[in-house]
């Protein structure tokens, strides 16, 4: 053999040994990717049996274990089956627990057996919220796939006994006991009603939906009553004349109607709270005084502005047209009448009077004792409701959470901040301060005054700029527009006030606004509206804006914000139209013209009109309504709609 051939094949024998070694120690691609193969099926045969997990329907105790993934699957086929819906921590829940057990043993036996299921409603949050679980435990019946709520006691006899009445082929629901009114019956009812709750719904609305099961329980239990209490309801979307007639803007928009007569409803929306709010409205609204103690006490410790009428008897005309005006104002003030002739001597007033008067506390020298009103049988009741009115504050009264809302409301209302405390050791220093308030208002009765404790109003000392004044006592006024205007901190007295009031009064003050830092970059499809930057982009005269008031916490507005900035960019190009957002907890909105009362509020400012605002309601919130609305209320789209 040559040399040469002798060492290729030599070079040749190498070459085979390394790649034996590489075959052995090197990685193989086939036989890696048999392993992935190996390992996802692995996995995916965990997640399997993960998934046969939660579609296993397990039994403990007896009671067979629902979820969000088995549900729908178990009660396919079940004509009844009993639900209880719990929270592992609840001790209500575990106090339950042995008790269902032996439910769920009886109604094994029955004939055919019922089947009996728990489920944890705190991960099965799909099914809690589809069957509005708010409290635990929470017990409903499923007959043919719809929920029959169980409202009697949690004992073994009567839960059977209940889901055997259920069970029955021929059982069918009890009829609803809430009234359904239309422009055919609603005049009838309603007129002939001494009191009755009317709901104006619309069948798409979620607040509506919520409402419902708690109305009609409402309803039951006020069906009770001798005499019963109705409740009712409207399809405002149908019954489009009465909703305008009632002026029903919003949904659900719920009104107490007595002999016909329509007065705003304020009360809560679950139950109970319906319940009691309605008997509550169903009694008289002025309670009678029998004695003279109950007046001289109404004067001693009194805290709210007192009204009693005096009358001859529950039959003298004048009586009943007291008792229209204070079924007007029952929600905001506590009516009394009399019949006594020593009481009314006492009140300087003869029978047919109606007086008004501060307690002590709120008595100055500078304000009558008393307002007194003659009535009549022929007296209108918007006549006493105004008078009332009139008359219900004090010169310098003291604001409080408790009658912000209610008494408060008038504008320019000018507050002195300081610790107010009218019990008996603070009395005189919480006076002290007070006389120096009247002594500025009774120069300026176009005003409201107030004094409010610094403490109470801890916020809106804070936002005036005024909690590290320094000073025992501050002052601010509060206008028309919502603006806020801050007295400089210095010494308090009614010098230093008068000035404050009087250069207000003259124009010469700046508002206090607040508002976040004015955001460095804001070239988003969405523009960010502050305090200070609300009149530059709201208010521009030049553009329409679109803008959205939210609540950071507000779920409806986490909602809407991908829908919102989805409408942001479809409208990117249009030079003439501005979406914006603007967080209304962090910031001032400087006009009135532009309320908040919830969230989201979205207003469409026009331009060359910005003080006649188009506030959206009514509609989904999406993007094809959300579209419609701008371009129905826009002036400067650059595109016809069509194409847009």
């Amino acid at each position: 053999m040559r040399p040469r051939k002798v060492c290729l094949l030599l070079l040749l024998l190498a070459l085979a040994q390394l790649l034996v070694v590489a075959g052995a120690d090197g990685p193989d691609e086939d036989s890696s990717n048999k392993e992935n193969t190996i390992e996802d099926e692995e996995e995916e045969e965990e997640e399997d049996d993960e998934e046969d997990d939660d579609l296993e329907v397990k039994e403990e105790n007896g009671v067979l274990v629902l979820n969000d993934a088995n549900f729908d699957n178990f009660v396919a086929d079940k004509d009844t089956v009993l639900l209880e819906f719990y929270a592992p921590w609840c001790g209500h829940c575990k106090q339950f627990a042995p008790e269902y057990e032996k439910i769920a043993n009886t109604l094994k036996d029955n004939d055919p057996p019922i089947p009996v299921a728990k489920i944890d409603a705190t991960s099965a949050s799909m099914l809690a919220s589809r069957f509005d679980v708010s409290g635990y435990p929470t017990i409903k019946i499923l007959k043919k796939g719809q929920a029959v709520d169980y409202e009697g006691s949690r004992t073994q006899e009567e839960i059977v006994a209940k889901v055997r009445e259920v069970s029955q082929p021929d059982w069918t629901p009890p009829p609803e006991v809430t009234l359904v009114l239309t422009k055919e019956n609603f005049d009838e009812v309603v007129n002939d009603a001494d009191i009755i709750l009317v709901e104006f719904y619309a069948p798409w609305c979620g607040h509506c939906k919520k409402l419902a099961p708690e109305y009609e329980k409402a309803a039951k239990e006020l069906s009770k009553r001798s005499p019963p209490i109705p409740l009712a309801k409207v399809d405002a979307t149908a019954e489009t004349d009465l909703a305008k007639r009632f002026d029903v803007s919003g949904y659900p928009t719920l009104k107490i109607f007595r002999k016909g007569r329509p007065f705003d409803y304020n009360g809560p929306r679950e139950k109970y709270g319906i319940v009691d709010y309605m008997i509550e409205q169903s009694g008289p609204p002025s309670k009678e005084i029998l004695t003279l103690k109950q007046v001289q006490e109404f004067l001693k410790d009194g805290d709210d502005v007192i009204i009693i009428g005096a009358f001859k008897g529950e039959s003298d005309p004048a009586y009943q047209q007291y008792q229209d005006a204070a079924n007007n104002l029952r929600e905001d003030y506590k009516f009394h009448h009399t019949f006594s002739t020593e009481i009314a001597k006492f009140l300087k007033v003869s029978q047919g009077q109606l007086v008004v008067m501060q307690p002590e506390k709120f008595q100055s020298k500078y304000e009558p004792r008393s307002h007194v009103m003659d009535v009549q049988g022929s007296t209108e009741d918007l006549a006493i409701k105004d008078f009332v009115l009139k008359h219900a504050l004090p010169l310098v009264g003291h604001r409080k959470a408790s009658n912000d809302a209610k008494r408060y409301t008038r504008r320019p209302l000018v507050v002195v901040y300081y610790s107010v405390d009218f019990s008996f050791d603070y009395r005189a220093a919480t006076q002290f301060w007070r006389s120096k308030v009247l002594e500025v208002a009774k120069d300026f009765p176009e005003y409201t005054f107030a004094i409010a404790d610094e403490e109470d109003y801890a916020g809106e000392v804070k936002d005036l700029g005024l909690s590290e004044s320094g000073e025992d006592v501050n002052a601010a006024i509060l206008d028309e527009s919502g603006k806020k205007f801050a007295m400089e901190p210095e010494e308090f007295d009614s010098d230093t006030l008068r000035e404050f009031v009087t250069a207000f009064k003259k124009g010469k003050l700046k508002p206090v606004i607040k508002s976040q830092p004015v955001p460095k970059n804001n070239k988003g499809p969405v523009k960010v509206v502050v305090g200070k930057t609300f009149d530059s982009i709201v208010m521009d005269p030049k553009k329409d804006v679109l803008i959205e008031f939210y609540a950071p916490w507000c779920g409806h507005c986490k909602q809407l914000e991908p829908v919102y900035n989805s409408l942001g960019k479809k409208y990117k190009g249009q030079k003439g139209l501005v979406i914006a957002k603007m967080d209304a907890t962090a910031n001032d909105v400087p006009s009135d013209r532009y309320k908040v009362e919830g969230f989201p509020t979205i207003y469409f400012a026009p331009s060359g009109d910005k003080k006649n605002p188009v506030k959206f309601e009514g509609g989904e919130r999406d993007l094809e309504h959300l579209s419609k609305f701008i371009e129905e209320h826009a002036t400067k789209l650059g595109r016809t709609k069509e194409e847009l």
